[in-house]
């Protein structure tokens, strides 16, 4: 092992170790994890990293399964990957971070600002995001059966091929969100916000739309046969063409001045931009705040 490596490893096993509380006579001086650099599959299943914050840090394929997150700062950091099946993220920062094929199953992301991240193929099933903040991030073909998505503010995400039956998206905003060819079984909509949503080619069979906002909502192809809470009021709002399927009484209709692609109708809300990634570092350390 090179002076290099060595140096690397003791640095790792410092910032891994529990954070503790420094004492200046009476007066409590708190430590911050601050984790950058590269320690890809690194086992951190079961750590307490409240408040952690990872800085253009690579942790793909790493395990923290169970962990304590809350309050942690995911910025420009790659976590590809990663399992943290049952973690805590707790009011979380998520920022310009990618979390492709990472394992988030019945995690807890309430009050999470995760926003311009990346979420495409990832595993979040049973996932706890209510009150969470996802405003132009990605999740498509991602998995999101019985997750928890109350009160969520995904405005311009990318749901597409998403698996979310069982979902319960009620109160939440998908204004010009994508959510074309998901399956959206059983999934509830109650009180939601879909203005401007391109639900085009999504099977929501026994899924609940009741109170919905549908302005101008794209449902081209859609199969709503048996969708529940449906009215002709939301459908007048709406925008359906020949294939799409409506429950029995119902009509859609057309809407002029819609200009659809290849890649579904015009967004109406910008996302944020993702930082730029510091410079790669080489450092893993605990460092006290004053």
């Amino acid at each position: 092992m090179t002076r290099i490596a060595t140096l690397l490893s003791v640095l790792a096993l410092l910032a891994l170790a529990p954070p503790q509380a420094a004492f200046a006579g009476d007066k409590a001086i708190p430590h911050v994890n601050a984790f950058g650099g590269s320690c890809p599959r690194c086992e951190l299943s079961g750590r307490r990293l409240r408040g952690a914050q990872f800085l253009a840090a690579n942790f793909s394929g790493a395990s923290f399964v169970g962990s304590d997150l809350r309050e942690a700062h995911f910025l420009a950091s790659n976590f590809s990957g990663a399992n943290l099946s049952r973690a805590d993220l707790t009011d979380s920062q998520i920022l310009g971070a990618i979390f492709k094929s990472a394992n988030l199953s019945n995690a807890r992301l309430r009050d999470t600002q995760a926003t311009a991240s990346i979420f495409s193929e990832a595993n979040l099933s049973g996932a706890d995001m209510t009150d969470a903040n996802a405003q132009g991030s990605r999740f498509d073909d991602a998995t999101l059966a019985g997750a928890i998505l109350r009160s969520v503010d995904f405005s311009a995400a990318n749901l597409n091929r998403v698996v979310a039956h069982g979902a319960d998206f009620r109160d939440a905003t998908l204004r010009g969100a994508t959510l074309s060819a998901g399956r959206f079984e059983k999934a509830s909509f109650r009180d939601s916000v879909l203005d401007a949503a391109d639900l085009a080619g999504g099977n929501f069979d026994g899924a609940d739309f009741r109170d919905a906002s549908m302005q101008r909502t794209v449902l081209y192809g859609a199969d709503l046969a048996h969708a529940r809470g449906l009215t002709q009021d939301q459908l007048d709002e709406a925008c359906a063409d020949s294939r799409t399927r409506l429950p029995p009484g119902l009509t859609g209709k057309t809407c002029s001045g819609l200009h659809i692609s290849i890649h579904g109708p015009r967004m109406i809300v910008v996302p944020p931009i993702p930082p730029a990634a510091p410079a790669p570092r080489y450092l893993v350390a605990t460092d006290p705040t004053p």
